[in-house]
Protein backbone atom coordinates (compact mmCIF):
# COMPACT_ATOMS: atom_id res chain seq x y z
CA UNK A 1 0.00 0.00 0.00
CA UNK A 2 1.21 3.40 -1.02
CA UNK A 3 1.30 5.94 1.67
CA UNK A 4 -0.85 8.44 -0.78
CA UNK A 5 -3.41 5.45 -0.10
CA UNK A 6 -2.89 5.38 3.25
CA UNK A 7 -3.81 9.21 3.67
CA UNK A 8 -6.94 9.02 1.42
CA UNK A 9 -8.23 5.99 3.33
CA UNK A 10 -8.35 8.14 6.60
CA UNK A 11 -9.54 11.03 5.10
CA UNK A 12 -13.61 11.83 5.04
CA UNK A 13 -14.82 10.50 2.16
CA UNK A 14 -15.59 14.15 0.01
CA UNK A 15 -11.89 15.16 1.02
CA UNK A 16 -10.57 11.42 -0.41
CA UNK A 17 -12.65 11.28 -3.26
CA UNK A 18 -11.35 14.79 -4.15
CA UNK A 19 -7.45 14.02 -3.52
CA UNK A 20 -7.95 11.02 -5.98
CA UNK A 21 -8.86 12.97 -8.36
CA UNK A 22 -6.52 15.52 -7.93
CA UNK A 23 -3.70 12.52 -8.17
CA UNK A 24 -5.48 11.03 -11.53
CA UNK A 25 -5.38 14.58 -12.94
CA UNK A 26 -1.44 14.87 -12.34
CA UNK A 27 -1.08 11.30 -13.60
CA UNK A 28 -2.74 12.53 -16.79
CA UNK A 29 -0.84 15.39 -17.11
CA UNK A 30 2.46 13.61 -16.49
CA UNK A 31 1.34 11.34 -19.19
CA UNK A 32 0.30 14.24 -21.13
CA UNK A 33 4.07 16.07 -21.68
CA UNK A 34 6.27 13.29 -21.61
CA UNK A 35 7.42 11.53 -24.89
CA UNK A 36 5.48 8.66 -26.17
CA UNK A 37 6.85 5.45 -26.50
CA UNK A 38 8.25 4.67 -29.98
CA UNK A 39 6.25 2.68 -32.74
CA UNK A 40 8.07 1.03 -35.52
CA UNK A 41 8.44 2.64 -38.73
CA UNK A 42 5.34 1.62 -41.02
CA UNK A 43 6.59 -0.51 -44.16
CA UNK A 44 5.55 0.37 -47.82
CA UNK A 45 4.82 -3.52 -48.89
CA UNK A 46 1.48 -3.71 -50.29
CA UNK A 47 0.40 -6.60 -47.65
CA UNK A 48 1.01 -4.71 -43.47
CA UNK A 49 0.25 -6.93 -40.69
CA UNK A 50 -0.51 -6.34 -37.36
CA UNK A 51 -0.67 -8.87 -34.34
CA UNK A 52 -1.90 -8.46 -30.50
CA UNK A 53 -2.15 -7.53 -28.20
CA UNK A 54 -1.31 -10.72 -25.84
CA UNK A 55 1.81 -12.16 -27.50
CA UNK A 56 0.86 -15.17 -25.71
CA UNK A 57 4.05 -17.36 -25.06
CA UNK A 58 5.41 -15.23 -27.56
CA UNK A 59 3.48 -16.60 -30.94
CA UNK A 60 2.39 -13.12 -32.13
CA UNK A 61 6.10 -12.19 -32.75
CA UNK A 62 6.47 -15.40 -34.54
CA UNK A 63 3.62 -15.51 -36.21
CA UNK A 64 5.04 -11.75 -37.47
CA UNK A 65 8.06 -13.50 -38.43
CA UNK A 66 6.54 -16.19 -40.31
CA UNK A 67 4.38 -13.49 -42.17
CA UNK A 68 7.49 -11.19 -43.38
CA UNK A 69 8.89 -14.42 -45.71
CA UNK A 70 5.56 -14.07 -47.81
CA UNK A 71 6.44 -11.77 -50.64
CA UNK A 72 5.52 -8.51 -50.58
CA UNK A 73 4.38 -8.40 -46.68
CA UNK A 74 5.66 -6.77 -43.75
CA UNK A 75 4.21 -7.77 -40.08
CA UNK A 76 4.65 -6.34 -36.74
CA UNK A 77 3.83 -7.29 -33.43
CA UNK A 78 2.25 -5.72 -30.08
CA UNK A 79 2.05 -6.67 -26.62
CA UNK A 80 0.39 -4.76 -23.84
CA UNK A 81 3.37 -4.91 -20.67
CA UNK A 82 2.04 -6.21 -17.36
CA UNK A 83 4.15 -5.97 -13.71
CA UNK A 84 4.86 -9.58 -12.96
CA UNK A 85 4.44 -11.76 -16.47
CA UNK A 86 7.23 -12.58 -17.97
CA UNK A 87 8.34 -10.45 -21.14
CA UNK A 88 8.79 -12.53 -25.03
CA UNK A 89 10.34 -10.91 -28.20
CA UNK A 90 7.79 -8.00 -29.64
CA UNK A 91 8.26 -5.47 -32.18
CA UNK A 92 6.48 -2.98 -29.71
CA UNK A 93 4.52 -2.50 -26.64
CA UNK A 94 3.18 -0.51 -23.72
CA UNK A 95 3.40 -0.52 -19.96
CA UNK A 96 -0.58 -0.87 -19.00
CA UNK A 97 0.15 2.83 -17.52
CA UNK A 98 0.42 3.97 -20.93
CA UNK A 99 -2.28 1.58 -22.25
CA UNK A 100 -4.93 3.93 -20.23
CA UNK A 101 -3.99 7.01 -21.85
CA UNK A 102 -5.79 9.31 -23.94
CA UNK A 103 -2.84 10.70 -25.95
CA UNK A 104 -1.46 7.07 -26.45
CA UNK A 105 -4.56 5.65 -27.34
CA UNK A 106 -4.91 8.05 -30.04
CA UNK A 107 -1.55 7.72 -31.28
CA UNK A 108 -1.86 3.60 -31.19
CA UNK A 109 -5.29 3.92 -33.39
CA UNK A 110 -3.81 6.36 -35.91
CA UNK A 111 -0.93 3.89 -36.36
CA UNK A 112 -2.55 0.86 -36.36
CA UNK A 113 -5.06 1.89 -39.03
CA UNK A 114 -1.81 2.24 -41.57
CA UNK A 115 -1.82 -1.54 -41.33
CA UNK A 116 -4.18 -3.60 -43.93
CA UNK A 117 -4.63 -6.25 -41.88
CA UNK A 118 -4.83 -6.96 -37.94
CA UNK A 119 -4.95 -9.93 -36.34
CA UNK A 120 -6.55 -9.53 -32.37
CA UNK A 121 -5.55 -11.87 -30.38
CA UNK A 122 -7.80 -13.18 -27.45
CA UNK A 123 -10.85 -10.35 -27.96
CA UNK A 124 -8.48 -8.40 -25.75
CA UNK A 125 -9.06 -4.83 -26.98
CA UNK A 126 -6.05 -3.14 -28.85
CA UNK A 127 -6.11 0.25 -28.83
CA UNK A 128 -6.01 0.80 -25.36
CA UNK A 129 -8.00 0.37 -21.76
CA UNK A 130 -11.19 2.55 -22.28
CA UNK A 131 -13.41 0.50 -19.90
CA UNK A 132 -14.87 -1.52 -23.29
CA UNK A 133 -14.63 -5.82 -21.78
CA UNK A 134 -13.59 -7.01 -25.24
CA UNK A 135 -12.44 -6.24 -28.30
CA UNK A 136 -16.12 -5.21 -30.56
CA UNK A 137 -15.50 -1.61 -30.33
CA UNK A 138 -12.06 -1.55 -31.72
CA UNK A 139 -12.81 -4.08 -34.33
CA UNK A 140 -15.47 -1.74 -35.15
CA UNK A 141 -13.17 1.34 -35.83
CA UNK A 142 -10.93 -0.70 -37.58
CA UNK A 143 -13.21 -2.21 -40.11
CA UNK A 144 -14.89 1.49 -40.61
CA UNK A 145 -10.97 2.65 -41.95
CA UNK A 146 -10.94 -0.03 -44.12
CA UNK A 147 -8.79 -2.68 -42.55
CA UNK A 148 -9.51 -6.29 -42.48
CA UNK A 149 -9.50 -8.16 -39.42
CA UNK A 150 -9.26 -11.27 -38.23
CA UNK A 151 -9.66 -12.98 -34.36
CA UNK A 152 -6.91 -15.24 -33.13
CA UNK A 153 -7.51 -17.81 -30.11
CA UNK A 154 -4.88 -19.62 -27.96
CA UNK A 155 -6.52 -21.64 -25.42
CA UNK A 156 -8.74 -20.84 -22.59
CA UNK A 157 -9.82 -17.49 -24.35
CA UNK A 158 -12.19 -20.02 -26.54
CA UNK A 159 -12.10 -23.45 -24.97
CA UNK A 160 -15.38 -24.18 -23.20
CA UNK A 161 -14.70 -25.98 -20.12
CA UNK A 162 -18.42 -28.08 -20.08
CA UNK A 163 -17.77 -28.87 -23.41
CA UNK A 164 -13.95 -29.68 -22.71
CA UNK A 165 -15.40 -31.98 -19.51
CA UNK A 166 -17.76 -33.81 -21.66
CA UNK A 167 -15.00 -34.67 -24.29
CA UNK A 168 -11.85 -35.84 -21.89
CA UNK A 169 -11.80 -37.79 -18.97
CA UNK A 170 -8.90 -36.03 -17.65
CA UNK A 171 -10.10 -32.96 -18.27
CA UNK A 172 -9.57 -30.29 -14.93
CA UNK A 173 -12.90 -28.61 -15.29
CA UNK A 174 -15.69 -29.43 -12.69
CA UNK A 175 -18.75 -27.48 -12.21
CA UNK A 176 -18.83 -24.98 -9.51
CA UNK A 177 -14.89 -24.56 -9.42
CA UNK A 178 -14.26 -20.87 -10.02
CA UNK A 179 -11.75 -21.28 -12.67
CA UNK A 180 -14.19 -23.22 -14.12
CA UNK A 181 -16.85 -21.06 -13.87
CA UNK A 182 -15.26 -18.02 -15.32
CA UNK A 183 -13.67 -19.73 -18.13
CA UNK A 184 -17.44 -21.26 -19.19
CA UNK A 185 -18.17 -17.11 -19.05
CA UNK A 186 -15.09 -16.12 -21.12
CA UNK A 187 -15.79 -18.52 -23.63
CA UNK A 188 -19.36 -18.31 -24.19
CA UNK A 189 -19.23 -14.44 -24.60
CA UNK A 190 -16.22 -15.20 -27.26
CA UNK A 191 -18.09 -17.26 -28.57
CA UNK A 192 -21.47 -15.04 -29.18
CA UNK A 193 -18.99 -12.27 -30.93
CA UNK A 194 -17.09 -14.79 -32.91
CA UNK A 195 -20.84 -15.59 -34.79
CA UNK A 196 -21.88 -12.06 -34.19
CA UNK A 197 -18.73 -10.14 -35.75
CA UNK A 198 -18.68 -12.74 -38.85
CA UNK A 199 -14.85 -12.32 -39.49
CA UNK A 200 -12.17 -14.95 -40.62
CA UNK A 201 -10.88 -17.04 -36.85
CA UNK A 202 -7.86 -18.46 -36.55
CA UNK A 203 -6.67 -21.02 -34.04
CA UNK A 204 -3.15 -22.02 -32.20
CA UNK A 205 -4.03 -25.62 -31.50
CA UNK A 206 -6.58 -28.31 -33.28
CA UNK A 207 -8.08 -29.21 -30.07
CA UNK A 208 -9.50 -25.67 -30.64
CA UNK A 209 -11.47 -26.72 -33.64
CA UNK A 210 -14.09 -28.54 -31.73
CA UNK A 211 -14.82 -25.52 -30.27
CA UNK A 212 -14.43 -23.11 -33.55
CA UNK A 213 -14.97 -25.94 -36.27
CA UNK A 214 -14.94 -23.09 -39.26
CA UNK A 215 -11.60 -21.90 -37.80
CA UNK A 216 -8.03 -22.27 -39.39
CA UNK A 217 -5.72 -23.72 -37.52
CA UNK A 218 -1.98 -21.24 -37.53
CA UNK A 219 0.53 -23.39 -36.45
CA UNK A 220 2.33 -22.45 -33.12
CA UNK A 221 5.63 -21.23 -34.82
CA UNK A 222 9.66 -21.85 -32.89
CA UNK A 223 13.25 -21.38 -33.77
CA UNK A 224 14.63 -24.21 -33.45
CA UNK A 225 18.03 -23.27 -33.11
CA UNK A 226 18.19 -22.02 -30.06
CA UNK A 227 16.68 -25.27 -28.45
CA UNK A 228 19.10 -27.14 -30.57
CA UNK A 229 22.18 -25.52 -29.28
CA UNK A 230 21.39 -26.30 -25.91
CA UNK A 231 20.53 -29.53 -25.84
CA UNK A 232 22.97 -32.02 -24.51
CA UNK A 233 23.96 -36.00 -25.69
CA UNK A 234 20.30 -37.81 -23.80
CA UNK A 235 20.79 -39.96 -21.39
CA UNK A 236 24.41 -38.32 -21.07
CA UNK A 237 24.43 -37.40 -17.49
CA UNK A 238 24.45 -39.80 -14.27
CA UNK A 239 20.40 -40.37 -13.90
CA UNK A 240 18.12 -39.54 -16.62
CA UNK A 241 16.78 -36.18 -16.32
CA UNK A 242 12.85 -35.58 -16.24
CA UNK A 243 11.95 -31.33 -16.01
CA UNK A 244 8.23 -30.17 -15.62
CA UNK A 245 7.64 -26.46 -16.02
CA UNK A 246 4.14 -25.37 -14.69
CA UNK A 247 3.19 -22.44 -16.25
CA UNK A 248 -1.04 -23.64 -15.06
CA UNK A 249 -0.03 -26.09 -12.12
CA UNK A 250 -3.84 -26.58 -12.34
CA UNK A 251 -4.82 -27.20 -16.43
CA UNK A 252 -1.38 -29.16 -16.79
CA UNK A 253 -1.99 -31.53 -13.88
CA UNK A 254 1.13 -30.49 -12.07
CA UNK A 255 -0.18 -32.09 -8.76
CA UNK A 256 -0.31 -35.68 -10.47
CA UNK A 257 3.29 -35.16 -11.88
CA UNK A 258 4.71 -33.72 -8.95
CA UNK A 259 3.79 -36.99 -7.29
CA UNK A 260 4.76 -39.41 -9.86
CA UNK A 261 7.95 -37.75 -10.86
CA UNK A 262 9.10 -37.29 -6.78
CA UNK A 263 8.75 -40.72 -6.26
CA UNK A 264 10.34 -42.06 -8.75
CA UNK A 265 13.29 -39.29 -8.01
CA UNK A 266 13.58 -40.21 -4.17
CA UNK A 267 14.13 -43.66 -5.81
CA UNK A 268 16.74 -42.70 -7.36
CA UNK A 269 15.38 -43.87 -11.05
CA UNK A 270 15.22 -40.00 -11.99
CA UNK A 271 16.15 -36.86 -11.45
CA UNK A 272 13.68 -34.49 -11.11
CA UNK A 273 13.08 -30.87 -11.58
CA UNK A 274 10.07 -28.77 -11.55
CA UNK A 275 11.46 -25.82 -12.98
CA UNK A 276 9.58 -22.07 -12.42
CA UNK A 277 10.55 -18.35 -12.26
CA UNK A 278 12.94 -19.00 -15.15
CA UNK A 279 12.62 -16.41 -18.13
CA UNK A 280 11.79 -17.61 -21.43
CA UNK A 281 15.54 -16.53 -22.58
CA UNK A 282 16.66 -19.30 -19.80
CA UNK A 283 14.40 -22.23 -21.14
CA UNK A 284 16.38 -23.43 -23.82
CA UNK A 285 19.18 -24.52 -21.66
CA UNK A 286 16.81 -25.56 -18.82
CA UNK A 287 15.38 -28.08 -21.63
CA UNK A 288 18.27 -28.89 -22.97
CA UNK A 289 19.63 -30.78 -19.88
CA UNK A 290 16.69 -32.66 -19.63
CA UNK A 291 16.09 -36.18 -21.49
CA UNK A 292 12.74 -35.88 -20.71
CA UNK A 293 9.91 -33.27 -20.71
CA UNK A 294 6.59 -33.89 -19.18
CA UNK A 295 4.33 -31.21 -20.19
CA UNK A 296 0.77 -31.37 -19.42
CA UNK A 297 -1.78 -34.52 -18.42
CA UNK A 298 -4.95 -33.01 -18.55
CA UNK A 299 -5.51 -30.82 -21.57
CA UNK A 300 -5.35 -33.19 -24.85
CA UNK A 301 -3.00 -31.16 -26.87
CA UNK A 302 0.65 -29.99 -27.28
CA UNK A 303 1.63 -26.04 -27.30
CA UNK A 304 4.35 -24.29 -27.34
CA UNK A 305 6.41 -25.94 -24.95
CA UNK A 306 6.09 -29.04 -25.97
CA UNK A 307 6.90 -28.15 -28.96
CA UNK A 308 10.16 -26.21 -28.29
CA UNK A 309 10.90 -29.29 -26.04
CA UNK A 310 10.38 -31.42 -29.32
CA UNK A 311 13.02 -28.88 -31.58
CA UNK A 312 15.41 -29.12 -28.63
CA UNK A 313 15.74 -33.75 -29.52
CA UNK A 314 13.99 -34.37 -26.03
CA UNK A 315 11.95 -37.12 -25.40
CA UNK A 316 8.30 -35.16 -24.85
CA UNK A 317 5.74 -36.83 -22.19
CA UNK A 318 1.95 -35.62 -22.38
CA UNK A 319 -1.36 -36.17 -22.58
CA UNK A 320 -2.28 -35.01 -26.49
CA UNK A 321 -5.03 -37.26 -27.00
CA UNK A 322 -6.72 -39.47 -29.81
CA UNK A 323 -8.80 -36.84 -31.31
CA UNK A 324 -5.66 -34.16 -31.25
CA UNK A 325 -3.64 -36.99 -32.86
CA UNK A 326 -6.30 -37.91 -35.75
CA UNK A 327 -6.56 -34.31 -36.38
CA UNK A 328 -2.67 -33.96 -37.08
CA UNK A 329 -2.83 -36.69 -39.01
CA UNK A 330 -5.94 -36.12 -41.16
CA UNK A 331 -4.24 -32.21 -41.57
CA UNK A 332 -1.01 -32.79 -42.29
CA UNK A 333 -0.21 -36.64 -42.66
CA UNK A 334 2.21 -36.54 -39.94
CA UNK A 335 2.41 -38.54 -36.16
CA UNK A 336 2.87 -36.20 -33.51
CA UNK A 337 6.24 -37.58 -31.92
CA UNK A 338 4.86 -37.23 -28.36
CA UNK A 339 4.91 -40.02 -26.44
CA UNK A 340 1.31 -40.30 -24.59
CA UNK A 341 0.68 -40.81 -21.34
CA UNK A 342 -2.03 -39.83 -18.96
CA UNK A 343 -2.22 -39.62 -15.08
CA UNK A 344 -2.33 -43.39 -14.55
CA UNK A 345 0.02 -44.29 -16.34
CA UNK A 346 2.37 -41.64 -16.49
CA UNK A 347 4.88 -43.47 -13.63
CA UNK A 348 4.97 -46.82 -16.20
CA UNK A 349 5.44 -44.14 -19.08
CA UNK A 350 8.01 -42.88 -17.94
CA UNK A 351 9.65 -45.78 -16.29
CA UNK A 352 9.44 -47.85 -19.74
CA UNK A 353 11.33 -45.46 -21.38
CA UNK A 354 14.26 -44.84 -18.95
CA UNK A 355 14.20 -48.85 -19.25
CA UNK A 356 14.45 -49.45 -23.56
CA UNK A 357 16.38 -45.97 -23.97
CA UNK A 358 17.07 -46.77 -27.27
CA UNK A 359 13.69 -46.92 -28.50
CA UNK A 360 13.10 -43.57 -25.87
CA UNK A 361 16.00 -41.97 -27.99
CA UNK A 362 14.58 -42.71 -31.72
CA UNK A 363 10.94 -40.99 -30.55
CA UNK A 364 12.53 -38.43 -29.82
CA UNK A 365 14.83 -38.40 -32.86
CA UNK A 366 11.95 -37.69 -34.46
CA UNK A 367 10.82 -34.22 -32.79
CA UNK A 368 13.20 -32.01 -34.66
CA UNK A 369 11.82 -33.01 -38.22
CA UNK A 370 8.30 -32.33 -37.29
CA UNK A 371 9.00 -29.11 -35.77
CA UNK A 372 10.76 -28.24 -39.09
CA UNK A 373 7.76 -29.70 -40.94
CA UNK A 374 4.97 -27.96 -38.94
CA UNK A 375 6.57 -25.53 -36.49
CA UNK A 376 9.30 -23.76 -37.94
CA UNK A 377 6.72 -21.07 -39.15
CA UNK A 378 6.73 -22.18 -42.98
CA UNK A 379 3.42 -23.69 -42.26
CA UNK A 380 2.13 -20.49 -39.95
CA UNK A 381 3.04 -18.57 -42.79
CA UNK A 382 0.70 -20.40 -45.08
CA UNK A 383 -2.20 -20.28 -43.58
CA UNK A 384 -1.97 -16.75 -43.24
CA UNK A 385 -1.81 -16.58 -47.03
CA UNK A 386 -5.20 -16.66 -47.46
CA UNK A 387 -6.27 -14.30 -45.55
CA UNK A 388 -3.41 -11.35 -46.22
CA UNK A 389 -4.66 -11.71 -49.81
CA UNK A 390 -8.03 -11.08 -48.93
CA UNK A 391 -8.11 -6.91 -50.32
CA UNK A 392 -6.78 -5.30 -52.84
CA UNK A 393 -4.33 -3.41 -50.18
CA UNK A 394 -2.42 0.13 -51.49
Amino acid sequence: MTVSRSIREHLPAPLARTAGAVRRRLRGLRFSYAQLPAFPPVATTRTRMLVGPTNSAGQGYAWAQAARTLPDVDAVSFALHRKGQFRFATDYGVPLAWFGQPRWQRAQEQYVGSYTHVLVESLRPLLGARGYPDASADIAALRTAGVEVGLLFHGSDIRLPSRHAKRERWSPFTPGDDLTERLEKQALRHAELVESLGLPVFVSTVDLLDDVPDAQWLPVAVDPAPWQRAARPLFSAERPVVVHVPSNAKLKGTDTIDAVLTGLHERGSIEYRRVTGVQHSGMPAVVGDADLVVDQLRIGLYGVAATEALAAGRIVVSYVGDGVRQKVRTLTGREVPIVEADPDTLGDVVTGLIADRDAAAERAAAGPGYVAELHDGRRSAHALTSWLSSKETL
